[in-house]
């Protein structure tokens, strides 16, 4: 397995999907209408200026949703093999918590969990 197997895979990656795509173009027929070339709005027209601007913390809160969110998932591999290796998966769990407990002690400093 070298650089001729990573070769084989990308044509072949290539291929199939130029097949497909060439079958979707085949197979469907193609209009032209208006209405395809708007963006979707939930079906509802909109009304007025469409430009909103919204407030950078909530997109600060979703980061650092997204941040813990996926910090924990870590913990699945951790509790597979907690029982087997002992103390030392114990504490690094801990070391692993007091990071992340350190980094929401930092967005509370930061006010950026509250909703202005």
């Amino acid at each position: 397995m070298g650089a001729s197997s990573m070769i084989i895979l990308i044509l072949a990656a290539l291929a199939f999907s130029s097949i497909a795509i060439l079958i979707a173009k085949i197979v469907t027929k193609s209009t032209t209408n208006p209405q395809k070339g708007e963006p979707y709005e939930c079906g509802i027209p909109t009304i007025g200026k469409t430009w909103v601007q919204l407030n950078v913390g909530y997109y600060l809160f979703a980061l650092i949703f997204l941040i813990f969110d996926v910090e924990l998932v870590f913990l699945y591999p951790w509790a597979v093999v907690a029982k087997k290796v002992g103390w030392l998966a114990f504490v690094e769990v801990l070391i692993f918590f007091f990071i992340l407990f350190m980094g929401f002690l930092y967005a509370h400093k930061k006010d950026a969990l509250k909703w202005k």
